[in-house]
């Protein structure tokens, strides 16, 4: 089982509770990342609902969520021919940390028209691209690896380049997954392009994060693109694009977070 299953693995207590545990080894700074918290709601929603795919699922980010035992206490909303909805709660200690709205589908049975406006970044192949080390604690940098296109990576080195924009691939440490759930996890897999303009400096907590699923992706690393254009009181927008290993769009993505420079 690769390590992502593992480490959001549930077990059902009751009709509509789950429980489960978060691992300290998908943290930064010593707090797990929300796109893996995201994944562990997911995966209850998986459970009780009866389409296996999520469509879009959001999450709101009350507290931060800790290293520990995690219950999740899911409502189903409504069910349908073709997709499902419902919501979960994520309480550590009784005490909500995390509340999750989403609908699912069966992504294997979508049909319908494609179109695709603006082209997509220009990504470098794999092999050309960086690997992101970062100067913190980091421990989530060994489960998901990094690879930015070159020169990126000296926003993380003293030089920011001020473009808010950052570009590279994604990918398990311990091989690669189709697991639909780890693209909610890849959403949130790269550091917020807001270290563009200041370097890897400050608090960077999510407020909000929503994942749109496109499809199900190839086996293979994941084409990212991650970009925020507006800083505005401390509160900045980040929006991301995958696409899979064969150039498929699998998700899109949009976050509402804070900025916070040290003091």
């Amino acid at each position: 089982m690769l390590k992502f299953a593992e480490d959001t693995r549930l077990e059902q207590i009751s009709e509509h509770h789950w429980r489960g545990r978060i691992s300290a080894d998908w943290s930064i700074a010593g707090v797990p990342n929300g796109g893996y918290i995201m994944a562990i709601g997911a995966r209850a929603l998986q459970a009780a609902l009866p389409h296996p795919h999520p469509l879009t699922v959001t999450a709101y980010y009350m507290a931060p969520a800790e290293p520990g035992p995690v219950d999740c206490e899911v409502e189903v909303l409504r069910t349908g021919g073709s997709s499902s909805h419902g919501c979960v709660r994520l309480l550590q200690n009784r005490v909500l940390k995390v509340m999750m709205i989403g609908v699912f589908a069966d992504l294997t049975q979508t049909r319908g028209e494609s179109r695709s406006v603006p082209a997509g970044p220009a990504i470098r192949p794999y092999d050309e691209c960086v690997r992101l080390r970062m100067p913190f604690d980091f421990s989530f940098g060994h489960q998901v690896l990094q690879r930015v296109n070159p020169g990126q990576e000296q926003s993380f080195t003293g030089q920011p380049d001020g473009r808010g924009q950052l570009s590279g691939w994604l990918e398990l440490a311990d091989g690669p997954s189709t697991d639909p759930l780890a693209l909610l996890l890849f959403a949130d897999g790269f550091p917020p392009p807001v270290f563009t303009f200041y370097g890897p400096t400050g608090w960077v907590p999510t407020l909000e994060l929503t994942v749109q699923v496109r499809g199900l992706a190839q086996p293979g690393p994941i084409q990212c693109h991650f970009e925020t254009n507006y800083l505005t009181r401390g509160v900045l927008e980040e929006d991301g694009y995958l696409w899979d290993s064969d150039g498929q769009l699998v998700a899109i993505s949009r976050q509402t977070a804070k900025f916070r420079l040290p003091k």
